[in-house]
């Protein structure tokens, strides 16, 4: 299997190597903190390379596409996750609850907001919108673990819900979390509720007015009032 992996996967990890850019790379690297090593291709690069990919090589078929992604996880350089995020977004409708374990591996693996803010509300999103009943044997756990991604994840997964949000659950989750002191918990408790506010501001509004949030969560969820 995984001979056959990287056979499928050979083009795209040459298409990449040939689009380097060492001064981009170093930049990249700066703005995500030194957290990982970069080629130094820019987002629209890659998305046309993963494309071109795509057209030329076919999905991956549903029962070798974790291991592709793995794959690619596991590769040193950042665009090699953010290409994996790329075929995941194209091969969304075949996602179903059997994914969910190992997406959320994905969540606390290289985690950092670039792949996080990806999966939460598009892969894992989509999924829980199409089954929600599986929602309270993950997401409900995961607002409880002291992993701030899964928090995170926990928290937005419903970003471009609109009015299909589970109001009552988004709320919780934030009132379970408002009083962490971690930068990406606050500033998704915000984007949550910014979000929300494009479907129903007076309800936001009422929200943010009656409970005590941080000033950050605060600030970012009446961004747009």
């Amino acid at each position: 299997m995984d001979e056959m992996i990287k056979n499928y996967l050979l083009p795209l990890i040459k298409l990449y190597d040939s689009h380097k850019d060492e001064e981009y790379a170093e930049w990249s690297k700066n703005y995500l903190r030194n957290q990982f090593e970069f080629l130094g291709i820019r987002a629209p690069i890659r998305r046309k390379l993963t494309s071109q990919f795509i057209k030329d090589n076919g999905l991956p078929d549903k029962d070798c596409l974790q291991a592709v992604i793995y794959f690619l996880w596991d590769m040193p350089e950042r665009e090699f996750q953010k290409g994996a995020l790329d075929l995941l977004a194209k091969s969304k409708k075949t996602l179903g609850p059997e994914d969910i374990p190992w997406l959320s591996n994905l969540i606390v693996k290289k985690s950092w907001w670039d792949t996080v803010d990806e999966l939460a509300p598009h892969s894992i999103g989509s999924i829980f919108l199409a089954h929600p009943e599986i929602i309270s044997s993950y997401a409900d756990k995961w607002i409880e673990d002291e992993n701030i991604w899964l928090q995170r994840t926990a928290i937005i997964y419903q970003l471009f819900y609109k009015d299909k949000t589970d109001v009552e659950r988004l709320y919780r989750y934030i009132l379970r979390r408002a009083d962490s002191n971690e930068f990406f918990v606050q500033k998704a408790i915000g984007w949550a509720l910014r979000q929300y506010a494009k479907t129903n501001p007076d309800a936001v509004m009422s929200f943010v007015s009656t409970h005590s949030l941080k000033p950050l969560s605060r600030r970012e969820a009446l961004k747009h009032f």
